[in-house]
């Protein structure tokens, strides 16, 4: 009986499997967040059956970020997601062994198949955790300077309109409202650029009169989606910074 053979036996039609180059391609019912199936690899090693993505899932989820590489904090919520599933992450690759008869293989090919689904299912929790990971970054940055702030100041605009500024800062010499600009996307870029542009003129009464409120456009640069015109667009109604730079974000809150 081959080992396809008693794949079927043991999972049923769910998972297709066919032989490519040597080794077997199983094709899961598990599917990529895009659509695309997650296919899973078995290939005999010594005594064992070798069972493998081959790289797809931690590429896949490359492939759907600007960034050049996978943080910290993103590299740790891989690693957790294969130890849930009792999973290996060896370079770049989630794998499992098998019985060389494949009286296990099912239940491999289940548990990596899951964990792939898992891995590539972050890529939702890094598009809605960037911007909160960021300001949640700066809270910090703050704290440890000793530097006095209230996060989530609502304000009202001359036009009536509320606005949610990120951080209220105070200093011995003067107070800052400051907006962290953050995105994954190029896309986006100008939409958060314009939002911003859009809040500090209408909030730009502030600027004025007994205790004024400077303004501090802070963008997160560790992602390549800014153009040199968002830049420029910010410099005429705020002070900028780069998040790269924070003992400049520090001087200009001192200032």
């Amino acid at each position: 009986m081959s080992l396809c053979d008693t794949l079927k036996m043991n999972v049923g039609e769910l998972f297709l499997c066919e032989e490519l180059n040597g080794q077997l391609r199983i094709r899961t019912p598990y599917l990529y967040p895009d659509g695309d199936y997650i296919d899973l690899f078995v290939k005999p090693e010594g005594d064992t059956l070798l069972v493998s993505d081959l790289g797809e899932t931690v590429r896949w989820l490359r492939m759907q970020s600007i960034a050049p590489r996978r943080s910290p904090k993103q590299g740790q919520m891989i690693e957790d997601a294969c130890l849930t599933h009792g999973v290996e992450f060896y370079r770049g690759m989630l794998t499992l062994r098998a019985r060389a008869d494949g009286s296990d293989l099912g239940e491999v090919i289940t548990r990596l198949g899951q964990a792939a689904l898992r891995v590539s299912d972050l890529w939702f929790t890094f598009r809605t955790r960037t911007f909160e990971s960021v300001t949640d970054e700066v809270a910090e940055f703050l704290s440890e300077r000793h530097i006095l702030f209230d996060r989530a100041k609502r304000l009202i605009g001359r036009s009536g309109r509320s606005y949610l500024i990120d951080f209220h800062t105070w200093s011995s010499h003067r107070s800052h409202l400051v907006a962290v600009l953050s995105t994954g996307s190029r896309s986006a870029a100008t939409r958060v650029v314009d939002h911003v542009v859009a809040t500090w003129f209408d909030l730009n009464h502030l600027k004025v009169g007994q205790g004024s409120l400077e303004f501090i456009s802070l963008f997160d640069d560790t992602l390549d989606v800014w153009r040199a015109e968002h830049f420029r667009l910010l410099e005429e109604c705020s002070a900028v910074a780069r998040w790269s730079a924070q003992d400049e974000f520090a001087d200009l809150l001192a200032a």
